[in-house]
């Protein structure tokens, strides 16, 4: 069950920080957003960023064997890395429809499961 939460904390973790990163890329589009400085999407951007420590702190603690989880340091790196990359596809998908998701996309993807398998291989 520390796995499952740990997974689920990391998911939220990892979409509140694609936002920070790069939410404010579509600010222009929102009238209200689209004169904001650069110092005040930084704030904007840092503001998100809090809700992913409460989520990524809490995962790690959860996750980490050292505290009675089911990862070691590497797997939960690796857990983090990859559902970062899901969690970023998803979102450039729904939010940046231009953007568009190529065969060498994939074949990296690929390679990052592959990796994930031989992280977690014993």
């Amino acid at each position: 069950m520390k796995g499952l939460y740990t997974i689920l904390l990391l998911i939220l973790s990892n979409t509140f920080m694609t936002f920070a990163w790069y939410g404010h890329l579509k600010f222009h589009e929102i009238p209200r957003f689209s004169k904001i400085s650069l110092i005040g999407v930084i704030l904007i951007s840092w503001g998100i960023a809090l809700f992913e420590y409460f989520f990524q702190v809490p995962a790690n603690r959860i996750g980490f064997k050292g505290n009675g989880g089911p990862f070691s340091l590497v797997e939960l790196k690796v857990l983090q890395e990859v559902i970062t990359l899901v969690v970023f596809v998803i979102f450039s998908l729904v939010f940046f429809k231009t953007e568009q998701f190529r065969l060498n996309h994939f074949i990296g993807f690929i390679f990052l499961i592959l990796a994930v398998f031989f992280i977690f291989k014993k």
